[in-house]
């Protein structure tokens, strides 16, 4: 079945280095990410579980790209999840411009297709919500 894409960019009021320290610190996702915690199961790999049990999926992922502190390049190859993702960093105005892309093969086969349209804006939004709270975090930490 073909991808669907989602993508959204913030401008973060840090030095791209703290701003991709704190990304891949995946322990500290919990402070940041939408309903998320992550951990690091391997040296290549990361789970993320999103929800609150016993609602919620387990997100596996494997690091394919590390190219720090610019760019994490992820496959995701739980049960739910399946794809494609990735975190750019770049400088921009006196901090950074994080960008997150998801390239995702979508569950339920043809329901989850049709579903789509109306999961996209909330996708896009707790994304940007989540991005909004990694500025906040790195404003007060300093």
């Amino acid at each position: 079945m073909k991808p669907v894409y989602a993508a959204v960019a913030v401008h973060v009021p840090a030095p791209p280095e703290r701003v991709f320290a704190l990304i891949t610190d995946w322990p500290r996702h919990r402070e940041w990410m939408f309903m998320t915690t992550a951990r690091r199961a391997g040296e290549h790999a990361v789970e993320a579980y999103t929800g609150m049990w016993p609602f919620g999926f387990l997100d596996t992922m494997t690091i394919t790209r590390w190219d720090p502190p610019a760019l994490v390049v992820m496959d995701h190859t739980g049960r739910v999840v399946r794809g494609r993702g990735a975190i750019r960093v770049r400088p921009h105005d006196c901090g950074s411009r994080v960008v997150w892309a998801e390239e995702l093969r979508l569950p339920f086969g043809p329901l989850g297709r049709a579903l789509w349209p109306l999961a996209r804006p909330l996708v896009h939004a707790l994304a940007r919500h989540s991005l909004r709270r990694l500025g906040a975090l790195l404003r007060r930490t300093g």
